[in-house]
């Protein structure tokens, strides 16, 4: 399958001398996933409600403040008869949820993550939310400020966090845009003097006031059609997941994300190696990357590498012109997940640090998996006295 019939060549636009100010308006009042910029009618970029909601640009400021090489990472140019499994991969690898789509070298429309979804919605039966969601979320307690939310997001590379009381039971969720919906009508309420106190007092606002609640859930017996069809219907970017029997203990967090990640399996003879934030590579390749993971995994003939995801962050602290990067690398295996991180300036050296951690973890699983069945041999051989 193809992209063809999924894209849509309705979206929304504007110049790069519209001012943000009515950019983040237009986020809060249509809620689109993403804008497409233009530069006298040729393409210039697309920004995100995430990259809104990160910047530090004043609304008096121009969109192409926000659209600079150095401030984001491209989203992908996706050729209108891309097949649909390399559609998700660009989208995912590059963190987007919209894409420019090109016919013969000029913007057709755009593709969202959304619509690859609904094509293939009833091909996801065959998956359950345990097959795909993550496990280890990121957890808020109801009195943590937004400014930790914030921090969290972006350190994280995530779109929701959920929130816990002080007995630990979950009690609701905080998306990226509650924030940035909070934050747009505080802004407007304030005067150009007031701003920067203003926005000071906002961070220190407790995720409490803004987040959503109830929270919706799923389990992790539940079909990814299923889930993917309440997110969809519902407008939601993700479930939070609890146990079958108490839905008040949040175990893991299932998104759109997650989902389309899996679209992307494939049954070749190299694992499937997702890397988001792939421009920020840089005396590292994609190749080199994938042979490290396998390098790991074969360390441990007994686990099975079902996905890996590779995902770099970059910091604003430099040495010598050179970023400070943090790489995170989670695999999906037959054992579980299992993950490691680091952090170095470049991506080679963050990426180096995170696979020496993945495999100490991996050898951890090993061995451990090795004391149980020398403990299960050993047991055995004493019933039999």
């Amino acid at each position: 399958m193809n992209i063809a019939d999924i894209a849509t060549t309705e979206y929304i636009e504007v110049d790069v001398g519209t001012r943000m100010g009515k950019v983040r308006s237009t986020f809060e009042n249509g809620n689109p996933k993403g804008i497409i910029v233009t530069n006298d009618g040729e393409y210039e970029g697309v920004i995100s409600e995430r990259e809104v909601l990160q910047s530090h640009v004043e609304d008096d400021a121009k969109v192409a403040a926000l659209i600079k090489p150095s401030r984001n990472s491209p989203a992908p140019k996706i050729d209108r008869n891309e097949d649909v499994r390399e559609t998700a991969r660009m989208l995912i690898e590059s963190n987007a949820k919209v894409a420019p789509v090109f016919e013969h070298g000029d913007l057709w429309g755009v593709i969202t993550g959304d619509a690859i979804l609904e094509a293939v919605i009833d091909n996801l039966d065959t998956l359950t939310v345990g097959d795909v969601y993550s496990d280890d979320p990121v957890i808020l307690a109801e009195d943590d400020g937004i400014g930790k939310a914030i921090n969290y997001l972006r350190e994280h590379g995530i779109s929701r966090l959920p929130v816990v009381n002080e007995n630990g039971y979950l009690t609701g969720v905080v998306t990226t845009h509650d924030i940035a919906d909070f934050v747009i009508r505080e802004n407007h309420t304030t005067t150009t003097g007031d701003r920067v106190g203003d926005s000071d007092r906002l961070l220190d606002v407790p995720v409490y006031d803004i987040m959503t609640s109830p929270v919706e859930t799923t389990t992790l017996d539940t079909s990814a059609k299923e889930a993917v069809t309440e997110m969809l219907s519902e407008d939601y970017a993700g479930l939070m997941v609890t146990p079958e029997d108490d839905d008040r203990v949040v175990i893991g967090v299932v998104t759109k994300t997650d989902v389309l990640r899996a679209l992307t399996f494939t049954e070749e003879e190299h694992m499937d190696v997702q890397i988001t934030n792939i421009s920020m590579l840089d005396t590292i390749t994609r190749e080199s990357i994938v042979q490290s993971i396998e390098d790991v995994a074969d360390k441990y003939a007994d686990m099975q590498v079902m996905h890996a995801h590779v995902r770099f962050h970059e910091h604003n602290e430099k040495l010598r012109g050179t970023s400070l990067i943090q790489c995170q690398i989670r695999l999906r295996t037959n054992k579980g997940q299992v993950a490691g991180t680091g952090e170095g300036y470049g991506a080679e050296n963050a990426f180096r640090v995170a696979i020496d951690k993945l495999e100490r973890n991996v050898l951890e699983i090993k061995g451990v998996t090795s004391d149980e069945e020398y403990r299960g041999q050993l047991l055995r051989k004493l019933n039999e006295l």
